[in-house]
């Protein structure tokens, strides 16, 4: 039988918490032995189950003097000289940092801005062991080694609890919670802290990272941002009709031919129409605005009573009826864009000055009259 005489360990992981030897069972240690424990460790020896003394850094001959407890227990029936069976765990008392915790499954809640909304929370915490005893009886049991991936499952569940909790009492909005990450960090630790407290853990760090909605949820936060953005109608086609004009002269530059027509297209059209948007948009936020009506060649919002339009210069003429199949034509029709049947130009007749106009006039082209 080989009896231990030195007693020590390394973390090469950097996140086992606790390590035993030996890893099955227990081992023959001999009085005099040494055990060296590293400045971020601490041993903790047991004797048929029963943790009993606990050594701090620095090199140490087992002896009565250092082990009284398990020396008590022994009664001294071999003058401290043959071996005892014990086990030593071997306590990391390091910080563990950037240990992560995060919701494995959306929370739902009530937002008074999008309604029920369903949010997932990560972030990163930082903890120290601080009573060795107590996180081996709690938490490590009779495991040959215990690590950070270990503990953080079940400390991972215990956090996303008291995070839904504190959620659902002060949630408002999650559009305003970016601004109280710091705060909601703080307080959340201190509801956690009394949960490691009973494991032995020291919770030194608690972060949070983002709290997020699933993917459509903000999809349609970035609809309802779009459309703060927009705001009025008329400012978002004008934004839109210069967009289009700035992408059809990078096309310009780099389509050759085939970019240079679709600009001077699509130059031309936008052309035509930046009069009639610029019309209704300031007719539209002008106060007490009066009732108007449509040029019916490029659409601006005029008063009713002008003989000519002052966009385009269109006289105001009413619309013609095709005598084949009774279609509404323009008042310049030549021919119907519906039959082909040629229209006759009748002059008729001004009732105020006698003059002849053209039949649909609302006015008269040569007393500015009224045609009732």
């Amino acid at each position: 039988m080989v009896f231990m005489e030195i007693l020590e360990w390394f973390d090469e992981t950097g996140q086992e918490m606790v390590h035993k030897i030996p890893e099955k069972g227990s081992a023959d240690i001999k009085f005099g032995a040494q055990a060296i424990v590293r400045e971020n460790q601490g041993a903790v020896f047991f004797r048929d189950g029963k943790g009993l003394d606990l050594l701090g850094p620095g090199r140490h001959t087992l002896s009565t003097l250092n082990l009284p407890i398990l020396t008590r227990v022994l009664s001294l029936p071999y003058g401290f000289k043959s071996p005892f069976r014990s086990e030593v765990y071997f306590v990391n008392l390091k910080s563990f940092v950037n240990v992560k915790w995060g919701t494995r499954e959306p929370v739902a809640f009530k937002d008074s801005e999008l309604g029920l909304v369903r949010l997932r929370a990560f972030g990163v915490y930082a903890m120290r062991i601080v009573q060795p005893l107590l996180f081996i009886n709690t938490l490590v049991g009779t495991q040959g080694a215990y690590n950070t991936e270990q503990a953080g499952k079940y400390l991972r569940e215990i956090i996303v609890s008291r995070f839904n909790d504190m959620i659902g009492e002060i949630l408002d909005t999650i559009l305003n919670l970016p601004q109280y990450y710091d705060e909601l960090g703080v307080a959340l630790k201190a509801r956690v802290q009394e949960d490691f407290g009973k494991f032995g853990i020291l919770l030194e760090d608690l972060f949070i990272n983002s709290i997020t909605p699933p993917v459509e949820v903000q999809k349609m936060i970035d609809e309802k941002s779009g459309m703060g953005a927009v705001g009025d109608l008329d400012k978002f086609m004008k934004f839109k009709a210069a967009k289009a004009m700035g992408d059809a002269a990078r096309q310009q530059g780099d389509g050759g031919a085939a970019g240079t027509g679709m600009g001077l297209g699509l130059g031309a059209g936008l052309g035509m129409m930046m009069p009639g948007i610029l019309q209704q948009s300031m007719q539209a936020t002008a106060p007490g605005k009066a009732p108007t009506i449509d040029c019916p060649k490029c659409h601006a919002q005029i008063d009713p009573s002008t003989r000519f339009c002052p966009q385009c210069g269109n006289q105001m003429l009413m619309e013609n009826k095709c005598p084949q199949c009774d279609r509404d034509l323009p008042a310049e029709a030549k021919f119907c864009m519906f039959c082909g049947t040629k229209i006759e130009k009748i002059k008729a007749q001004c009732p105020h000055c006698g003059k002849k106009i053209l039949p649909g006039s609302i006015f008269c082209n040569n007393c500015g009259k009224k045609i009732s």
